[in-house]
C-alpha cells in the first residue's frame, strides 16, 4: 500500500454550547458516516455498537444509527491476537479471556465507562497518494455505556489520538499509510476548525518546540510538555510547578480546587465595577453580566484585561487571553471555563486550545502550539505556512 504525507480533516463543533469538536469519519463496506469527538486524551477509537440483533439496548440515541458490524468489512479481534495485548497493556488492564473468539475490554473517563469488544473494519481516508485504498484498523464496538446511556448525544463515539500503539494515527503508521506518527489540531472560536496526520503540515520554521514528558503509570494516555507555573498578570497563582496535560476531550480547562480558588478570587479583583455577578445556566461559574450584554469576543476584551500564562520548565510559554478562558452564554453572560476539580495536574481543555495550532509530533516527542487562523481548512503546507 502505498505511503501518504498527510490528510486533513474538517472539523464541526464548539466548546458552547456543543462541548466539543467531532470530525465525520466514513467507516464500514459499504461505508457510513459518523460524527467521532476528537480527544488526544484517549487511545482506542470506538463507536457506539449494535448487537448482532440490530439493537444496543446500554447505548445513547446519537446523530446516526449505532455501528453494527457485519459482513463483508468486519471482523472480531480475537482474544488471542497481540493487538488484544496491546490494547490492555496500553490501558494498564488485563485481559480476560473468557471468550477466547473476541477481545473484550473497558474505558473509564471521568464521567463513567464504556464496555466493548475489538473489532477491525475498513476506513476511508482522504489520503493524497491513495484515493482508493480503505484501510482494515482496529475500532472498539462499544455496547454497554453503563449509568450514562439512554441520553441523547451529539457524536457516535470517539477518535482516540493518544500516544498509544492502538491509537488511530499510529496503526495508519504501522501499515505505512502516512509517513509519519503527527497529530495537529486547530479549533476556532467561530466554531469548526481541521485535523491533520502527517507532518506535510507542520512549519518548518517559527515554532518553538517543547519535549513530551514521559508517560507515566499515573499520566499513561495523555499529552504533557511538562511541568509549569501558572500566573495571572505579574501575580503568581501557582509558584509551584505542576503538570500539564493536553487533553482535547475535556471541554473546559481544570486545575485543583485550592489553586482554582485562588485564581478565581484574582481574577475577581481585576474586574470593573460594572460587572455583575450572576447565575446562569449554563452551571459554569462564576459568570458576568454587564450592561447590554455580551455578544462577541471583543465586548469580552472590552472588560476582561487579564491574560493568564503558562511558565513552563523548559521555557517555554503558553499564554490564555481571555476568549481562551471565558465563554459566552445564550443568556449573554461571561462565564468561567475553567474549572476545579480533584486533581494533581492542570488539564488543558478546548477552550484554551482555541485559535491556536497544537502539534503532537510523535516521531521526535516533542510537542508544539501557537496562534493560528482556525476557521479555514488548509490544503496544502503553503496554505498552512502563510497565515503565521
Amino acid at each position: 500500500m502505498a505511503s501518504s504525507s498527510s490528510m486533513v480533516f474538517k472539523l464541526d463543533g464548539n466548546v458552547y454550547p456543543a462541548g466539543h469538536f467531532y470530525v465525520t469519519m466514513n467507516i464500514a463496506e459499504p461505508s457510513k458516516a459518523y460524527f467521532l469527538s476528537v480527544d488526544t486524551g484517549s487511545d482506542l477509537t470506538w463507536l457506539e455498537c449494535a448487537a448482532s440483533n440490530g439493537a444496543c439496548e446500554r447505548c445513547n440515541k446519537g446523530p446516526h444509527p449505532h455501528y453494527q458490524p457485519g459482513p463483508p468489512s468486519y471482523k472480531v479481534v480475537p482474544c488471542t491476537d497481540p493487538l488484544c495485548d496491546t490494547l490492555h497493556q496500553d490501558l494498564g488492564t488485563t485481559k480476560q479471556c473468557t471468550e477466547l473468539f473476541q477481545c473484550d475490554y473497558t474505558l473509564t473517563y471521568a464521567y463513567g465507562s464504556s464496555i466493548g469488544v475489538l473489532m477491525a473494519d475498513k476506513f476511508s481516508l482522504p489520503m493524497a497518494k491513495s484515493p482508493t485504498d480503505h484501510p482494515d484498523l482496529a475500532i472498539g464496538c462499544g455496547h454497554d455505556q453503563g449509568e450514562n446511556a439512554g441520553k441523547v448525544v451529539t457524536v457516535d463515539g470517539i477518535l482516540g489520538l493518544g500516544p498509544s500503539s492502538v491509537s488511530l494515527v499510529s496503526q495508519l503508521k504501522n501499515h505505512n499509510i502516512i509517513t509519519n506518527n503527527v497529530i495537529g489540531h486547530c479549533f476556532s472560536t467561530k466554531g469548526g476548525g481541521y485535523l491533520f496526520f502527517g507532518k506535510e503540515n507542520v512549519p518548518s520554521s517559527d515554532v518553538t518546540w517543547a519535549p513530551m514528558a514521559p508517560r507515566t503509570p499515573r499520566n499513561p494516555s495523555f499529552y504533557s510538555p511538562g511541568q509549569a507555573t501558572l500566573h495571572l498578570d505579574t501575580k503568581s497563582i501557582v509558584t509551584k510547578p505542576m503538570e500539564v496535560i493536553f487533553d482535547t476531550g475535556s471541554t473546559y480547562t481544570y486545575l485543583p480546587t485550592d489553586l482554582h480558588a485562588h485564581l478565581v478570587a484574582a481574577l475577581k479583583a481585576t474586574l470593573s465595577k460594572s460587572l455583575k455577578e450572576v447565575h446562569d445556566p449554563s452551571r459554569l461559574q462564576p459568570c458576568w453580566k454587564r450592561p447590554g450584554g455580551f455578544k462577541s469576543l471583543d465586548d469580552l476584551k472590552k472588560e476582561f484585561k487579564s491574560v493568564m500564562f503558562l511558565k513552563f520548565h523548559n521555557g517555554a510559554t503558553m499564554m490564555i487571553p481571555p476568549e481562551n478562558y471565558l465563554v459566552i452564554t445564550g443568556q449573554g453572560n461571561a462565564c468561567f471555563g475553567i474549572l476545579g476539580m480533584r486533581t494533581n495536574m492542570f488539564i488543558i481543555g478546548d477552550i484554551t486550545m482555541q485559535d491556536h495550532l497544537f502539534i503532537y509530533d510523535n516521531e521526535q516527542g516533542r510537542l508544539a502550539w501557537y496562534p493560528a487562523q482556525c476557521d479555514k481548512k488548509p490544503s496544502s503546507k503553503s496554505a498552512i505556512n502563510s497565515r503565521m
